[in-house]
Parts: C-alpha cells; sequence; structure tokens
C-alpha cells in the first residue's frame, strides 16, 4: 500500500487538480473529510505549503493553490502506483478465494488437456499461425523488458496453440477451464512474488511446435505447467508458511 503521507499527497494532489479554481487548506480539509481522513486544517495547510515547497503546487494570492506540471506529474506518477498496490490487493484476495488445491487442480487439468493441444499444433499448425505465435512472443518479450503485464499474452499464446491444434473438444475443455478469468493474472502475481518466468517455457513449447516435433512440444507443455505448479507451491510455503509445500496437497 501507498505510505500514509503519500496517501495524503495523492490525494490532496488529486483534489486540487479535480477543482476548476484554485483551493485552500479549508477545502482540501473537507474533501479529505469526506473520503475518511479526518485532519486538521492547520495540517492540511502544512501538507500544502509541503508541497509548494517540492514544486507540486504554487500559491495563487490569497485564493489557495494550483498544480504546477510537477504536480501534475507526480499525480500521475500516484495515481499509476495506486493502480498497481490495489490491482496486487485484489490478486491476493483473489489467490486467497481460489485457494492452493483448487489452483494445483485446475493446472493438472490444463496439463492432461494443453499438452495434447501443443503435440496436435505440432502436426496441424499453418504458416500463418506461426507467425501470429512469432508476434505474441515476441509482443511478450517486449512487455517483459519493459516490466508490463503480460497475463494478455499469455493467454493469447494458449488460445493460439489451441487453435492450431484443430481440435474442438479439447478447445472448448480449455475453454472452460479459462472461465476463472482470473488464473492468468493470479499466476502471474505468483510467478512474480516467487520470481519465476514464464517467457523460457514459452519460446520452448513454440520451438518444439514450429519444429514440428509433436512428442518434444508433449513434454514442453507438460514441463511449463509442472513449473506454474511448482511456482504455486512455493508461493504457499513462503505466504502461508504451508507445510504441504514438498508435495502433500
Amino acid at each position: 500500500m501507498l505510505l500514509e503521507k503519500q496517501r495524503l499527497f495523492y490525494m490532496i494532489l488529486k483534489i486540487i487538480a479535480n477543482s476548476q479554481i484554485p483551493v485552500g487548506s479549508g477545502f482540501i480539509r473537507d474533501n479529505l473529510k469526506m473520503q475518511g481522513f479526518d485532519i486538521s486544517e492547520a495540517t492540511a495547510g502544512r501538507i500544502l505549503r509541503e508541497l509548494d515547497i517540492k514544486g507540486y503546487t504554487e500559491k495563487i494570492g490569497f485564493k489557495g493553490r494550483n498544480l504546477t506540471a510537477s504536480g501534475h506529474k507526480k499525480l500521475k506518477e500516484l495515481e499509476q502506483e495506486h493502480r498497481i498496490n490495489h490491482y496486487g490487493n485484489e490478486l491476493v484476495n483473489a489467490i486467497k478465494v481460489t485457494g492452493k488445491q483448487e489452483l494445483l487442480d485446475i493446472l493438472i487439468a490444463r496439463k492432461a488437456i494443453e499438452s495434447q493441444l501443443a503435440k496436435l499444433a505440432a502436426q496441424f499448425i499453418t504458416p500463418e499461425e506461426i507467425q501470429e505465435m512469432e508476434e505474441i512472443i515476441r509482443s511478450q518479450q517486449e512487455h517483459v523488458d519493459r516490466g508490463i503485464s503480460i497475463a494478455d499474452d499469455d493467454i493469447k499464446f494458449h488460445k493460439a496453440i489451441a487453435r492450431a491444434a484443430k481440435n474442438r473438444v479439447l478447445d472448448a475443455a480449455m475453454d472452460l477451464i479459462r472461465q476463472h478469468g482470473q488464473i492468468s493474472p493470479i499466476l502471474e502475481y505468483i510467478r512474480k512474488e516467487v520470481r519465476s518466468t514464464v517467457l523460457l517455457d514459452h519460446k520452448n513449447i513454440f520451438q518444439a511446435i514450429v519444429s514440428r516435433d509433436a512428442e518434444m512440444a508433449e513434454k514442453a507443455m507438460v514441463r511449463h505447467i509442472e513449473n506454474l505448479a511448482k511456482d504455486v507451491k512455493k508461493y504457499w510455503e513462503i505466504v502461508y508458511n504451508d507445510d504441504n509445500f514438498n508435495g502433500n496437497n
């Protein structure tokens, strides 16, 4: 979460940015109180003066404060940090609700289905589908390099394999599993927490499919899903001190 002072900076900068006219400490105090922050007008005034010193706000005579260009930039940074922390908290709650065993059960089902999809994709993939998968891998690499979420890339990669396999029944089975819409973001969050990566697994699967080596593609997918299961177990050991880490699930 944002530190308390940062949260106040964020809320105050946001209040000033949303106002059509310069605002003072009384206005800030009243708005913060409506949002659950109970501070005095004197405290609000001190924070405003600190924001002035940092160059985020400027005093307009006796009218109050406006945001400077630096203030708008700082507000954007704090908004992004707020979103990241909020999203992280949502994922932690989703992980708790889903539970370790349900995640592992989903991965067991995925291993059975997706290993066969990868095997079939190696046999039936078209040049156009190879190009599509190559673009997904390239996009994923760019997002990893820039520190951007790859959850969407992950979904696209596995869907591309399912399409290339040309098996409606297995594809429909995977669609059923994917109905738990937060599985990819949850697994991405867990991988980050245990400092794991999925890109190399995807590259190995892709290489096996492109080589049209069905057995290698099947094994690469099995290894990928098993790596995800290891990450889930490791996460529970680290976060929840789970004694079942060594396989007693």
